[in-house]
């Protein structure tokens, strides 16, 4: 029985609303659901293991830790590095907030870094620049599924103790000099929300290289338990000990299941979200009001996001609204998060990343997900210059 919804279908997305992303729910996910469910197996399983194997092998790495959110993945990295009250960590002022939240939550202060101006991904300029006796982390985030520059901040660490931790929530199956996301940093971050290139509902995973540190993700995702309800089933054990402070971040079988399933058809939905971004360049080429993003020639993007910069005399939120009422999904990704009220209470504002805050004021983001067709493009495109004339 062939999947309910496939990114090979050759019609147009019907009509009303075209949202900004849109996940793929087919036969062989409600299938593998439904194993699992009968399983016996509902959380702590088999299933975990296998998913977690499988999402690693995809990406290069040696380990990975499933959770239950790309956040719980930044909050485990952060507690595998140690970050600890007092030391700072530095985040691109342009992310979505659990980027720079994910230090709080350890008691670090975030740090915020500017951005390159073409392409929106952390400036290496504006790291050098931030990089004090206290930095303990930078984040790196491939901001709309684009890698950012990890030979530069690699350089800027060398010999300091700062550790490197990618948030790759957008930018599975993207390269970077030849190398996959995942295998980038000391430790890789990817989300499975709905919306991104994989979905489990909800849920997330950590990668690295460095068995010590991924076992201790493991253990911070189960309450800081050395061992969980399935090992100490297998050794017919029934003691643990609680090593340390931790949470709640399993993932469940079930959803471990919904993520195989979806791994399998991941290669070929960044193919096509690469597909749609050609398109996308090529209909918005001849408009001098919108300019998409840059992709450095060095870096493959996998396209989460299709994000433009308008030019200085178009009123953004009013080609947002105009978007809206014609049925296109328009949204943007991201206000600066040093502006948002918390951080503000917190003595962060203006000022601290200009070339950010300037472009959050310009920046639209697109309809973008596998299952469009090219005349869903050019009815998005159509509506982009309506829109900013």
């Amino acid at each position: 029985m062939p999947d309910r919804v496939s990114h090979e279908e050759e019609g147009p997305i019907e009509a009303a609303f075209l949202p900004y992303g849109r996940q793929e729910i087919g036969d062989s996910d409600i299938k593998a659901v439904i194993e699992a469910l009968c399983s016996g197996w509902l959380t702590a399983g088999p299933r975990v293991s296998e998913f977690e194997k499988a999402f690693a092998a995809h990406c290069g790495a040696a380990e990975g830790v499933a959770v239950n959110s790309g956040t719980a993945a930044l909050h485990c990295a952060m507690r595998a590095i140690q970050v600890q009250p007092g030391d700072e960590v530095i985040v691109p002022a342009i992310t979505f907030a659990a980027s720079a939240n994910a230090a709080l939550y350890e008691g670090a202060r975030p740090v915020f870094a500017d951005v390159e101006a073409d392409s929106l991904l952390i400036d290496p300029v504006s790291v050098a620049m931030k990089i004090t006796p206290k930095t303990r982390a930078i984040v790196a985030v491939d901001y709309a599924g684009q890698p950012a520059d990890y030979e530069a901040l690699h350089e800027l660490v060398r010999g300091r103790g700062i550790a490197i931790i990618a948030d790759a929530c957008h930018a599975p199956g993207a390269t970077y000099k030849g190398r996959s996301t995942g295998t980038l940093a000391d430790i890789s971050c990817f989300s499975f929300h709905p919306v991104k290139h994989l979905t489990t509902c909800e849920g997330g995973m950590a990668l690295t290289q460095h068995a010590g540190m991924a076992a201790h993700m493991r253990r911070f995702r189960n309450h800081g338990i050395d061992s969980d309800h399935r090992s100490r089933e297998a050794s017919g054990a029934h003691a643990y000990d609680m090593a340390e402070l931790g949470f709640n971040y399993r993932l469940p079988d079930v959803q471990c299941a919904l993520g195989m399933a979806q791994l399998a058809r991941l290669s070929g939905w960044v193919a096509a979200r690469q597909r749609i971004a050609a398109l996308y360049d090529e209909a918005l080429a001849s408009l001098a009001e919108v300019t998409p993003l840059k992709t450095h020639a060095d870096r493959t993007n996998a396209h989460h996001l299709y994000v433009v910069k308008l030019a200085e005399h178009v009123d953004r939120d009013r080609a947002f609204a105009r978007l809206r009422a014609e049925g296109i999904g328009a949204n943007v990704h991201y206000a600066p998060v040093h502006l948002h009220s918390h951080y503000r209470k917190l003595g962060y504002g203006p000022g601290l990343a200009p070339v950010a805050e300037a472009a959050a004021k310009k920046i639209l983001t697109l309809p973008m997900f596998p299952a469009m067709a090219a005349s869903d493009v050019a009815r998005v495109a159509a509506a982009l210059e309506r829109a900013t004339a």
